[in-house]
């Protein structure tokens, strides 16, 4: 199976995550549901069905994370030297030079993206015309809204 590239602290979420599933959630649920079971017949009980529904989201979420992290390239970038080029983990700023206005994002994997939070996905059109380009390179990228020309002001690795 194909790695997929995560940065470490999406990699340290998803794990902090998943220790809470399995050591929180899931015990309060199996008590809810024997609490549940308590009260007589199950098929008429919604509390039981709640707490089995739950049980269920509980443990596709296990899987689903567990699955994330054995097909996960964990990339630490503030261990690589910083040598002016768009790699995945980077934080780069760039200007719009229609606009002058200027963006910061970090490259991140597919599951950890957040545009809000500055964060986009290595796969998207902007981080895929970023790539391998340096600190000074103006670049086109194709957006919905037609081509956008930016400049790479900076790269960080942080």
């Amino acid at each position: 199976m194909n790695k997929v590239p995560m940065t470490k602290a999406g990699a340290d979420a998803l794990e902090t995550e998943l220790e809470d599933l399995k050591k929180v959630q899931r015990p309060r649920i199996v008590q809810a549901i024997a609490e549940a079971r308590e009260h007589g017949d199950l098929k008429e009980n919604a509390e039981y069905h709640a707490a089995r529904e739950q049980q269920g989201f509980c443990e596709g979420r296990i899987q689903d994370i567990e699955g994330k992290l054995s097909n996960a390239q964990i990339i630490d970038i503030t261990e690589l030297p910083n040598t002016g080029r768009v790699i995945f983990g980077v934080t780069v700023d760039i200007i719009n030079i229609d606009t002058d206005k200027k963006v910061t994002y970090q490259i991140v994997g597919d599951d950890e993206s957040d545009v809000n939070a500055g964060k986009i996905s290595v796969n998207s059109p902007i981080a895929r015309g970023l790539i391998g380009k340096s600190e000074g390179d103006d670049v086109v990228i194709k957006t919905p809204a037609g081509q956008v020309e930016y400049e790479i002001e900076s790269v960080r690795h942080i």
